[in-house]
């Protein structure tokens, strides 16, 4: 969960670096540092733990001269935040820099075997083995780093994307992966090396995804792709449409909101290409399932199982409700990290759906990698294009959310789940289970969608809706409920996730009938409730759990359907969406409790885009 960057070219490596750490900071917190080759030929390490502002200011105090370099930004596995845990880490003469990110699963057995050796070791991480396994082969290999990096890798245990530079081999970077993402930016007389996109945007729109297995090998002339064997492997690049402007926060005080406000357009472009208009009617065209759909993969189809974490567990959950009354088709949500530790049934008649905004989540990607052995088809469903989960599914349906910089889940939840109401269409389409003229109605009332998010967001700026008043009213609380009914449910879940993730309020998300079955012990007049409540089959009985709550003084938030008259009656506070069909509803309850949740962060100081212990990106277990 670590950001990693590195370049080698004619410029000033530093300020490339400490650029390249900015915008990949979202990955990790705890620690940062860089490794940058002088001219003279000294590999210059500059570590701080913390905030990558303490790094920045050391280097202000001397900042490293040199072409070549690498930086890391940590989100802590193996060691506690602090100046050694951070990397780079170096061998025993100080001659080779290595940066990671994930776990090595043998580390233990390979440091105790290398202490043996006479090899010293200075931090608590898995990390330093990788450094000093390279200087041992280095002296088999007659000075190849590439070889040398290449050999220590067979002998590792685990998940990587390294960065490795070495004082003896200037002007030579190297980068690996396995389980991790890594891609390299392809310049003109110059290349970078980054775990994500955004940070080498500054510099080039050309990008070649290294893929699991592969070494990479940048020189300022070239970039070499390789096996783990040695073998060259041809990968042409691919060109990025988005720039790096789209990564920044455009006038916003924080990413969160920004990408908060960047839904109407990211579900527009969701739907583009694919709600079409068709004889004069609205018609869907998933084009990405049409080889799957031709194999008669989609005929076999008894069952779907979706498997995710977090946030797009909820958007899966939402999915449940959609695909099992469109197509007919009973519907598990699966927690991905639990998924290949249980003893799953599934075979070619189930259709898996793998849900990853990042492409690259370790639990996902293996549970993924477990239906595909037993069988079954995938689908993936992500915002990462060439990211892993690409690669290990028969099907992509990509989110076209844009880049998405805060660590919490905003617009790609919306995203994804529009992409998965277009799933269950289709599924229902295909098997002849829509009701007359549903499909049009549907797309229709989807394409609806972006306005009406819009609104609430012109609202809730204008102050007409309170929801920022009411944030910062109840910031102090130690605890919230949410509760939903039916699809309302799973927004309960992630408004309760994103509450406690940016503003580390206790928040728990509750089927509205399951309060009087225990958690309803849990209110009194310093625990608000929130009650998704829009208008719905189920409407009358949310508000029956509303005045079991009444009745014990606790404070009533609700969302509700614009023009809904009554529901004042019931809560002290109300937040209105437009009226949308019910099935739809989440695209719209789901904004008001974004907001919430972040201005109830702000009112109590916390770090938004960076909420404490956590990291975009989850690509170790």
């Amino acid at each position: 969960m670590c950001g990693i960057v590195g370049y080698v070219g004619p410029r000033d490596a530093t300020p490339i670096l400490l650029d390249g750490l900015q915008r990949l900071e979202y990955r990790g917190y705890d620690s940062a540092g860089i490794a940058v080759l002088s001219p003279d030929g000294d590999l210059q390490i500059t570590k701080r733990a913390g905030k990558l502002a303490n790094l920045k200011a050391a280097v202000a105090v001397a900042e490293p001269a040199g072409t070549m370099g690498i930086g890391h930004t940590r989100w802590a596995t193996h060691g506690r935040p602090n100046d050694d845990n951070a990397h780079p880490h170096s061998d025993c003469e100080g001659a080779v820099s290595v940066i990671h990110n994930g776990i090595i699963e043998n580390y233990a057995e390979l440091r105790d075997e290398l202490r043996a050796k006479g090899h010293t070791f200075r931090s608590e991480t898995d990390t330093e083995v990788l450094a000093h396994l390279i200087e041992d082969q280095l002296k088999s290999t007659g000075g190849d780093l590439t070889k040398a990096v290449r050999l220590t890798l067979g002998r590792v245990t685990g998940s990587y994307a390294i960065g490795v530079v070495s004082r003896r081999h200037p002007g030579e970077l190297v980068g690996a992966r396995c389980n991790v993402p890594l891609i390299a930016g392809v310049g003109e007389g110059e290349q970078f090396l980054a775990s994500d996109i955004p940070a080498v945007l500054k510099h080039t729109r050309k990008v070649i995804m290294i893929e699991e297995g592969e070494v990479v090998h940048l020189v300022p002339d070239r970039i070499t792709v390789m096996d783990l064997a040695g073998r060259t492997i041809a990968r042409e690049p691919l060109t990025i449409e988005w720039d790096a402007e789209s990564a920044e926060k455009g006038g916003y005080p924080h990413f969160v909101l920004k990408e908060i406000h960047e839904q109407p357009d990211a579900v527009r472009r969701a739907l583009t290409g694919r709600v079409i208009e068709r004889a004069g009617a609205r018609d869907l065209r998933l084009a990405e399932l049409d080889a799957l759909k031709a194999s008669g993969a989609l005929d076999r189809i008894q069952r779907v199982a979706i498997m995710a974490c977090g946030t797009s567990a909820y958007a899966g959950l939402v999915a449940k409700y959609a695909i099992e009354r469109w197509a007919r088709l009973p519907v598990e949500v699966n927690i991905a990290s639990e998924y290949r530790y249980g003893d799953p049934v599934v075979g070619p008649d189930v259709l898996c759906v793998a849900i990853t905004q990042s492409g690259e989540t370790a639990d996902t990607l293996a549970a993924t990698r477990m239906a595909r052995e037993l069988g079954a088809p995938v689908i993936a469903i992500t915002n990462a294009v060439g990211s892993a989960i690409t690669r290990a599914s028969d099907a992509v349906l990509y989110l076209q959310a844009g880049p998405e910089i805060g660590v919490v889940a905003t617009k790609t939840f919306v995203t994804t789940t529009t992409i998965l109401y277009l799933l269950g269409l289709y599924l229902g389409r295909h098997r002849g289970t829509l009701v007359a003229d549903e499909l049009p109605r549907t797309l229709a009332a989807l394409q609806a969608v972006p306005n009406q998010m819009a609104r609430i967001l012109d609202r809730a700026d204008s102050g007409e809706d309170n929801i920022a008043s009411v944030a910062r009213r109840l910031a102090t609380c130690h605890s919230f409920m949410f509760i939903g009914r039916g699809i309302s449910y799973p927004i309960a879940l992630e408004g309760a996730l994103k509450l406690k993730e940016i503003s580390y309020i206790h928040a728990e998300g509750y089927p509205a009938g399951e309060l009087k079955h225990g958690p309803i012990a849990l209110l009194d007049p310093d625990t608000p409730l929130l009650a998704v409540a829009p208008t719905s089959r189920t409407y009358d009985k949310v508000i029956s759990n509303i005045q079991e709550v009444r009745a014990r003084d606790a404070r009533v938030v609700a969302v509700a359907t614009e023009g809904d008259t009554n529901i004042h009656r019931h809560a002290d506070d109300v937040f209105f969406v437009p009226e949308a069909p019910e099935m739809l509803s989440p695209l719209l309850t789901v904004v008001p409790l974004q907001l919430l949740a972040y201005h109830a962060a702000v009112a109590r100081g916390c770090n938004v885009d960076q909420p404490r212990n956590l990291a975009k990106s989850v690509t170790v277990e």
